[in-house]
């Protein structure tokens, strides 16, 4: 793992060591004083034991002597007691008095100074009754202690103690250290991963993937990740075929036009009516064409208005019937319609009066001669279904799901030659997600493509 005082990386170890070291650091300062507060605290249970026992050898001397004079003639009396307690107390050979911190009195019942020096008593002292057998105080015992560690003893103990806990904080520090890099480096391997798709994202490389193992926030953003990553790479496509689909869609009637204009400037054919009029319907295709590319353009991104209201639909559909009545004598097409008498929805009626056009259109040029088309309108609790289905030629299964995509031809020579550029359906599509509703293509019963096309209805209606 590299290290730069800007990177995430750095940043994390050097946040995850200094937390680990602030841990290390608090505990053996607690650690500290806690031993030092528990090692005082045990060296002065220890003089109050020896205070104690000291007291009760003197209670024995002074029930054997009847009174204090036995350590009165004599100070090496208590020196003596001293030495057997301390020999007792610590279950090994008698040490020299001098070695010992305490420093002891010994008052009478009447706080006379029987034994030690006549001064004033220090702040820390131990006071310990003399009590004999028959349960009388004749006295009183005295001994100070240190608040503090000022044996040498101790204090050899206090550094050995602290040299020890300085060597475990060392080797704790040493482990977390080891354990941030190692927790640092699983923490950014997914980061890491990430930044490298979004590099290739970033060069236009929209195959880039990021494994997304984990259920953690970071799974759940590798997920993410590659669910952007795989719609940019559709998109990209998709813009690809769009632009190939419009080249191909352009050459075919500009190329008309070049050869029947180059073939009359090279007085090839002649400026006729009939040439005239070529030259017309394939201008007339190029216009179309271009008409719809910037109906789909505005629909895609929004930019077709609406102006919604309150409009029956059932109008506008038998106004798309009569425009092509003459069409369907033509073609010798039966059309079947099945309303209900009235039903509002709330729509843009120039927009659906588009929609009901361009599904007519479809029937009109992809449905046999002698064929049938019918039109039916239900509906279904707060929907409104209107089913629009003619007769062969059909579509598979997976061709309806495609239907409904730009420039998509079932039979790309035949549908050139009807004159539809593909993007009909693709508009319908388009004006009936504006409107909240649904579009459908499937099989009819008939032979040939059933469209269905949902719209929701008013709650007023409903009611």
């Amino acid at each position: 793992m590299k290290f730069r005082l800007n990177s995430v990386s750095t940043r994390l170890f050097l946040a995850i060591f200094a937390t680990c070291l602030l841990l290390v650091v608090t505990m053996h300062q607690g650690v500290r004083m806690s031993f030092q507060h528990g090692f005082l605290g045990y060296i002065k249970e220890n003089d109050q034991q020896r205070a104690e026992l000291i007291s009760s050898a003197l209670a024995e001397q002074y029930e054997l002597s009847g009174n204090w004079m036995f350590l009165l003639s004599n100070d090496r009396a208590f020196f003596n007691i001293l030495r057997a307690v301390e020999h007792q107390h610590r279950n090994s050979k008698p040490n020299n008095h001098k070695r010992w911190r305490t420093v002891f009195w010994v008052y009478d019942n009447k706080d006379r100074l029987i034994f030690g020096r006549d001064v004033p008593l220090p702040n820390n002292v131990i006071r310990e009754p003399v009590v004999t057998g028959n349960g009388d105080t004749v006295g009183w015992l005295v001994a100070s202690y240190e608040n503090g560690i000022n044996n040498e003893l101790d204090q050899r103990f206090d550094e050995q103690q602290l040299y020890t806990s300085w060597i475990i904080a060392g080797l704790s520090l040493f482990v977390a250290l080891i354990a941030t890099l190692f927790l640092a480096r699983g923490f950014l391997r997914p980061i890491k991963r990430l930044l490298e798709g979004t590099n290739q994202l970033a060069r236009g490389d929209f195959s880039a993937r990021v494994p997304d193992v984990g259920r953690d926030e970071l799974g759940q953003l590798a997920k993410d990740f590659n669910h952007l990553a795989s719609t940019l790479e559709k998109n990209e496509q998709m813009r690809r075929d769009y632009m190939a689909d419009i080249s191909h869609e352009l050459r075919t009637p500009l190329s008309v036009l070049q050869g029947e204009l180059e073939a009359v400037q090279d007085g090839v054919r002649q400026a006729t009516p009939e040439t005239i009029n070529s030259l017309l319907m394939e201008t007339q295709t190029l216009i179309k064409l271009v008409n719809d590319l910037h109906q789909l353009s505005l629909s895609d991104r929004g930019s077709l208005v609406y102006r919604k209201q309150p409009v029956d639909i059932i109008p506008l559909i038998d106004m798309a019937i009569g425009q092509a009545r003459w069409r369907l004598e033509d073609r010798k097409l039966t059309l079947e319609r099945h309303f209900i008498e009235q039903c509002i929805v709330f729509a843009d009626p120039d927009r659906l009066t588009q929609l009901f056009y361009n599904l007519m259109e479809n029937s009109l040029r992809y449905t046999d001669p002698m064929g049938k088309i019918i039109i039916q309108v239900t509906q279904e609790n707060n929907q409104l279904v209107i089913n629009w289905e003619d007769s062969a030629p059909g579509l598979t299964v997976e061709q309806c799901n495609h239907l409904f995509e730009r420039f998509y031809r079932v039979e790309e020579s035949r549908n050139r030659a009807s004159g539809g550029s593909g993007l009909g359906l693709a508009i319908c599509y388009n004006i009936v997600e504006a409107h909240n509703g649904s579009i459908q293509a499937s099989s009819s019963d008939l032979g040939g493509v059933r469209i269905t096309v949902r719209l929701p209805i008013p709650s007023k209606e409903k009611e």
